[in-house]
């Protein structure tokens, strides 16, 4: 039951009537959501819930008490590093820890100090004792729990919003309980004062849930920190062009709209240590200025960590990458970067490997701006050999993509593939695999690696309860096949999914070639456009699913699955395991739209979904997803897919969707591109109403903990934690223990930014 119950009289009818509230029942807990504040009273409006029986609609912004929590382990990996490797993997660790607090900075206005909040609370006491103190103020072990799991998913995303699926999540117990738990630390008791204006500044937005709170997005369709809040599509439009007219990438920069003298001024701001103007001029009526300076004080660090790491480097090319990145983090430059980029391409095989910066644009809501990660990881050379096997064989399996070798690269970039254990990944979110730089000149000249994060697919991909939508035979494969089948998946949609195709540009195609879909002549990118400037809003869904669809058509051919050791009976299955949970993650996918905004909110979600959308127009009963009623009586969904049809069927189905994919970015068609993806994408009945049933019967992604190396007296050693939400709350408190520092610092920036988004 969820209802809404607003106060406008006196401050102690206010009180009696929650009083009276909290009385009901013991499985009742309150919620308050300030969305509006009276005039007079300064009260915030109530939102009340019960604990045991909440609506499904507040289910999707609360992380469940039994949030699922698993530990990242990569002991053995690191464990087998001599002490050189082991001193590099720290201080890079070190560098992506501090980058990673920059997605605070990026997410919400609230986040950084949210963070200052819990960070000095699990900082000034352990978990057991802060428990107790809790218990003896009057909450439940509930709500103590409620707090943990907040914490975890907070620290896990780096924000309090979802870094798969962009949405809002509050905490799952009221803001009156919190506020008692808050107050009952040692934290507040040591400062009372500072943690009380604190606690006044985070409890409204950490629990307001208005329609735009409730996703990320641009303007009226949500929150961003990419743009200031007076901006909207028009605004992205505009800068692209002033951007696209001086040669401009946006992945280290964000948008700031103010009016000076009566003049629109938008400062392009990029991230860097240093702070000043580079240059201004007029454009189309606007002043435009390119400024650098941006999570300063978070980059110093960073950098700082970088040129420790360098002193371990084991060779010219790790070395050279580092001083590229420093400079690049220093003086804002996105060119230093790529230049870093490129010594690391140049790294082949490393025992350590990483990557660090702002790398992936699913988050920026014009598809431009890269939110900030960072990862260490040791290679795991058993399945890299597999890798290497598939990359040997590559050459041989791009001829089966469905598309003349005009639209392939003219030489094939061999890349670096491995497998890797992670150590760090900081950001919001740890992903299965990589495949890197995202810089379109240099993937297209010059080449990229390919990471599969070996012990992240072991961690949060395994099966531990039926998943829903499927009978009871499909699930017993899926948990038998679907670690297997997604190490299949990963190892094709990075190395030719992502590394395949190419984008035409004048003088690298023949101009008479025509059109495999109209028969016209083709065209081509402009002077100064790239994939990114074109695709914008769509382009990172648009990318994920065209190398979804070549790892799904891929993994049919002959050899494919044989690569990872698999044959006969057990290959076949995974085959269609593939398939189907292609299908499963189209139809989970669902709960990733907001039909607010009426917008996807995950770019991969949107993308199966699509995939989805495809098999089920090529029809012959091939796959169905009928509405139908669970064993518990409620709606439920049923999808079936008929696998005797997959190659006479699904695979045609495939190969037609995936040759519009690649004509249309290869040629940056992107008004054909977007009638096709917006038509798939589209999200009307019966999608609309069966995605309540999907969010009803949602399983939460997991948490992982991560470990923290500890240098002591010249001695580094893994410190790795429980699999559970106090794990997780101590291993953050263990990775920034000097709160003071690093509570300033977030401060600063965080001030530095609220006069512009307020």
């Amino acid at each position: 039951i969820h209802f809404y119950k607003r106060f406008g009289r006196t401050f102690e009818n206010t009180l009696g009537k929650l009083r009276a509230v909290s009385q009901i029942a013991k499985t009742y807990r309150h919620c308050l959501h300030t969305r509006h504040l009276l005039p007079r009273l300064s009260l915030p409006a109530v939102t009340v819930y019960p604990l045991n029986t909440m609506s499904s609609s507040m289910s999707q912004f609360v992380f469940p008490d039994d949030q699922p929590v698993t530990r990242l382990d990569a002991s053995t990996a690191f464990n087998h590093l001599t002490q050189g490797e082991q001193l590099y993997s720290h201080y890079l660790s070190q560098a992506s820890w501090w980058g990673g607090l920059v997605v605070l900075l990026q997410t919400s206005q609230e986040s950084p100090d949210i963070f200052r909040l819990v960070h000095r609370v699990n900082t000034a006491q352990d978990v057991a004792t802060m428990r107790a103190g809790a218990l003896s103020a009057g909450l439940t072990e509930q709500e103590v729990t409620a707090y943990l799991v907040y914490c975890s998913g907070f620290y896990g995303n780096m924000g309090n919003y979802k870094g798969f699926g962009d949405s809002k999540f509050v905490p799952n117990l009221g803001v009156d309980r919190l506020e008692m738990l808050v107050k009952s630390t040692q934290a507040y008791k040591d400062k009372p004062e500072e943690m009380e204006k604190l606690w006044q500044m985070v409890k409204g937005p950490m629990y307001s849930l208005s329609d735009k709170e409730k996703q990320l997005g641009l303007g009226e369709k949500g929150v961003t920190k990419y743009f200031t809040p007076n901006c909207d599509m028009s605004d992205s439009e505009l800068v692209n062009r002033f951007m696209k007219a001086k040669k401009l990438e946006g992945y280290i920069n964000r948008v700031i709209k103010t009016v000076e003298g009566g003049k629109v001024v938008y400062e392009i701001r990029h991230a860097a240590v240093e702070e000043k103007e580079l240059f201004s001029e007029e454009f189309e009526g606007c002043l435009f200025k390119v400024t650098v300076g941006d999570y300063n004080e978070l980059l110093a660090k960073v950098s700082e960590n970088l040129e420790l790491a360098a002193k371990h480097a084991s060779n010219e090319d790790e070395k050279n990458m580092l001083v590229q990145y420093v400079k690049s983090f220093n003086e804002g430059s996105l060119d230093r970067h790529k230049d870093g980029s490129r010594f690391w391409i140049k790294n082949k095989g490393p025992i350590v490997e990483t990557y660090i910066g702002f790398i992936e644009t699913y988050r920026d809501p014009a598809g431009m701006r890269g939110e900030f990660e960072g990862f260490v990881s040791m290679v795991n050379k058993e399945m890299s050999a597999k890798f290497q096997v598939l990359v040997d064989k590559a050459e041989e399996m791009l001829p089966a993509l469905p598309w003349s070798k005009e639209f392939e690269k003219d030489t094939f970039l061999r890349p670096d593939f491995t497998s890797l254990d992670v150590l760090t990944f900081a950001g919001s979110g740890v992903p299965a695999g990589i495949n890197i730089p995202n810089y379109d000149e240099i993937r297209q000249e010059e080449g990229f690696k390919n990471v599969s994060l070996g012990n992240v697919l072991s961690a949060s991909y395994g099966v531990s309860k039926p998943a829903p939508f499927l009978n009871s035979s499909d699930n017993d494969l899926l948990k038998l096949w679907k670690v297997p089948s997604f190490e299949v998946q990963v190892g094709l949609h990075e190395l030719l999914g992502h590394g395949s195709g190419k984008l035409f540009h004048a003088g690298n195609y023949p101009v008479e070639l025509a059109c495999p879909l109209s028969g016209a002549r083709v065209g081509c990118y402009g002077q100064g456009e790239t994939y990114d400037s074109k695709f914008t809003t769509i382009g990172s869904s648009y990318e994920e699913c065209r190398a979804e669809c070549v790892g799904i058509h891929l993994c049919l051919e002959p050899g494919v699955t044989e690569i990872f050791g698999h044959s006969g009976q057990e290959a076949e299955d995974i085959k269609y395991v593939n398939w189907l949970s292609m299908i499963l993650a189209g139809v989970k996918g669902l709960e990733m739209f907001s039909p607010s905004s009426q917008e996807w909110k995950q770019a991969h979600s949107q993308a199966r979904f699509v995939i989805m959308q495809v098999m089920l127009e090529a029809g012959e009963d091939f796959l169905t997803v009928k509405e139908v009623v669970g064993e518990d009586g409620k709606p439920d969904l049923l999808i079936t897919m008929d696998r005797e049809k997959i190659l006479t069927v699904g695979k045609p189905a495939i190969a037609a969707f995936l040759l519009k994919l690649q004509v249309y970015k290869s040629t940056g068609d992107i008004c054909a591109a977007k009638e096709m993806y917006d038509r798939y994408s589209d999200v009307s009945e019966p999608w609309a109403s069966r995605r309540q049933v999907v969010v009803d019967r949602k399983q939460p992604r997991t948490i992982l903990v991560q470990g923290n190396t500890v240098l002591k007296e010249e001695k580094l050693k893994l410190v790795q934690y429980d699999p559970s939400a106090e794990g997780m709350v101590k291993s953050w408190a263990e990775r920034f223990p000097d709160t003071s520092s690093l509570d300033t610092m977030l401060a600063k920036l965080g001030d530095k930014d609220r006069p512009l988004w307020a």
